[in-house]
């Protein structure tokens, strides 16, 4: 099929600064990427991490134009730093690095190079420590994995020390290179842009992270709860170079001794969580994720965001409906135009009023999107809501009345089912769940952050995982996260970003939003063992018949509830397929009196009491729509890694 060429045009200078008269606001293509200059230099990261007696080198793979050379003017740099270019691929059709008969890069994934080169940046791909033709061994996260982009963020800026080749000595300086650099990445590529961004390294400019860990803790467990059955050592053995597999055993053992079951927050995971260090960013931050990523869960987005937000960091946001998706595949030109104008004010430092627009982009339906000044919006504000009895065990309500003490609920941890299924039986006392829901509103609710569920239990038994979901009641057509495309539909046909070569082809194929029709939508969740209940990042023995209160926190979110619709909290057990079971299947008390939500709302407790206070109808199912969404059962796929 005949590829279309789109995107983006205007008038600019390319790596030259935007000029005095007239002020161009946008860097044009005028530099041959055909004739761009492609080369490899092995950077060293000043670390062993596999203890061969030799620091650690990692591949650096540019393409930059060749019409530069000679004439003392310098470019910044975009950088993708990934652990996927030989094992896995990148994109939504899984494209490697390839090279030619010399070494030298021919196709490098994805369109940056393609699009960003002829407009007068460089391009640069990294294989971070313990992958593709880089030294060492992979560590999750740690010290020699951040080191590896920090490295060549050092060398682009004259501080740091590159060599030609793998295992030579002849050295070779990025004299190309004016050190401003901004990182970008899906999954694991963007959690290394979040972890560069908080060393403070000098020269990082901006960072773009996809779908990004900001906590490797919070990717393998929440509140102890244990997410994923394999640890980081799992990981790590499917993606390390496998010559290096002998040599990286002990780097494994580490990890695997050190991500205790039980959940606990120890000192491995500690250095692999970068919110602490939000206060060093010196990088503005273009945030995206997704709201149903289930792989990348959003607690990962919201604890960083705040943290930046707390801090002062410049920063952008677009929160779609899709799972592990790309904006790339989900609002394709919208995407390349936001991007080209982010990277040519942050970087070549045009005037395009990027910074003086809205801050959040929101999509509320498929490929129906809003826009906020600033996100959260200023006016939320946390509102407490109660559960209480309704007219049947198990079928309560949701309001700012508290119950009365005494009353409580009872569920028994059912871990065959999921919080979907709980969610199609709520006006049903099943026993695996207690189900807490507002009357039919009277207008739209907007929930826009992050909340916070306390509980007050008593287990049956020595151990209980417990779950928090905010649950939208009514029909809906969203994107169907759940299946195979995560909320995208991959289509033939082509469409072309950037330049092309006969190895490197700028072209790649379409796709459609996948839709569903629903009862319901799961919007924000949480999940606890309540062995830690204490909050301080250590299981403790639960005594059976004893009464527990833990605070769980929710997933930052942003949905609207629309009038007509009603708003739930269902408390449970296991949610089958994201949590796995504990050793016993609890039966729980609930008290009512001693639980409630501390939920973000739009307007605060005014605007939950209006929308809760009038006599809506309910909204009427949408054809079609009792079939509903089931939660993903593959946890095995690593993040990022090629659908």
């Amino acid at each position: 099929m005949t590829a279309v060429l789109l995107g983006p045009t205007g008038s600019a200078q390319g790596a030259d600064a935007p000029a005095a008269a007239g002020r161009p606001t946008e860097s044009k293509p005028v530099y041959d990427y055909d004739k761009a200059v492609r080369e490899s230099v092995w950077v060293d990261t000043r670390i062993d991490s596999d203890k061969d007696g030799k620091t650690d080198r990692v591949a650096v793979d540019i393409v930059r134009p060749r019409e530069l050379d000679g004439t003392g003017r310098r470019v910044p740099v975009i950088m993708d730093a990934s652990p996927y270019y030989r094992c896995c691929g990148r994109g939504n059709e899984s494209q490697k690095k390839t090279y030619d008969a010399d070494g030298k890069p021919l196709q490098l994934p994805l369109f940056y190079d393609n699009y960003f080169v002829p407009r007068g940046y460089g391009y640069v791909a990294v294989d971070f420590t313990g992958t593709s033709r880089s030294d060492g061994c992979i560590d999750i996260g740690g010290r020699s994995e951040i080191a590896s982009a920090k490295a060549v963020i050092e060398w682009l800026n004259g501080r740091g020390t590159g060599y030609t080749t793998r295992t030579g000595t002849e050295r070779t300086r990025a004299s190309w290179s004016n050190g401003d650099t901004g990182m970008i990445g899906k999954s694991w590529d963007g959690t290394i842009a979040n972890g560069t961004a908080a060393t403070g390294v000098k020269g990082l400019k901006t960072i773009v992270p996809i779908g990004a860990i900001s906590s490797w803790y919070d990717y393998y467990f929440q509140q102890g709860a244990d997410l994923y059955q394999g640890g980081p050592e799992d990981l790590a053995a499917g993606i390390e170079n496998p010559e290096n597999a002998e040599r990286c055993a002990p780097v494994k053992k580490y990890l695997s001794d050190n991500a205790p079951l039980n959940g606990d927050r120890t000192a491995m995971w500690a250095d692999r969580d970068f919110v602490p260090d939000a206060s060093k960013v010196r990088a503005s931050v273009f945030a995206v994720h997704g709201q149903q990523d289930l792989n990348v869960r959003m607690r990962n987005f919201g604890t960083w965001w705040d943290a930046l937000a707390k801090n002062g960091v410049d920063r952008k946001v677009w929160l779609s409906q899709t799972g592990h998706v790309d904006p790339f595949d989900f609002r394709r030109a919208e995407w390349v135009k936001t991007l080209h104008r982010w990277f040519d004010h942050e970087l070549m430092g045009y005037d395009n009023g990027i910074d003086r627009e809205p801050m959040a982009d929101i999509e509320r339906a498929p490929d129906k999107w809003t826009t906020d000044k600033v996100w959260p919006p200023r006016s939320t504000d946390t509102t407490k809501i109660r559960p209480n009895t309704g007219s049947s065990a198990g079928v309560g309500t949701l309001g700012l009345k508290p119950a009365k003490p005494g009353t409580k609920e009872t569920f028994t941890d059912d871990p065959a089912l999921d919080e979907d299924a709980w969610a199609a039986k709520i006006d049903t006392g099943t026993p695996e769940k207690a189900g807490f829901a507002t009357r039919p509103l009277s207008r739209d609710l907007r929930l826009s952050g992050t909340g916070k569920v306390t509980l007050k239990v008593t287990p049956s038994t020595a151990s209980a995982n417990l779950s928090a979901v905010l649950v939208d009641l009514g029909p809906d057509t969203i994107r169907n996260y759940a299946a195979a495309g995560e909320g995208i539909t991959t289509l033939t046909e082509r469409t072309c970003w950037g330049a092309s070569t006969k190895t490197d082809s700028a072209c790649f194929k379409e796709t459609k939003a996948n839709t569903k029709a629903v009862d319901h939508t799961v919007f924000s969740r949480g999940w606890a063992s309540l062995a830690h209940y204490r909050g301080d990042g250590r299981a403790r023995p639960l005594t059976p018949g004893k009464t527990y209160e833990i605070t769980i926190d929710l997933a930052a979110s942003d949905h609207v509830v629309p009038a007509g619709h009603r708003l739930a909290l269902i408390v449970g057990g296991t949610d089958a397929g994201l949590v796995e079971a504990p050793d016993s299947r609890p039966t729980v008390d609930l008290s009512l009196s001693g639980t409630s939500a501390r939920l973000p709302v739009v307007g605060g407790e005014r605007a939950f009491a209006r929308a809760t206070s009038g006599n809506a109808p309910a909204a009427p199912l949408s054809p079609g729509a009792r079939d509903s969404v089931p939660v993903p059962q593959d946890l095995s796929r690593m993040p990022g890694e090629a659908r």
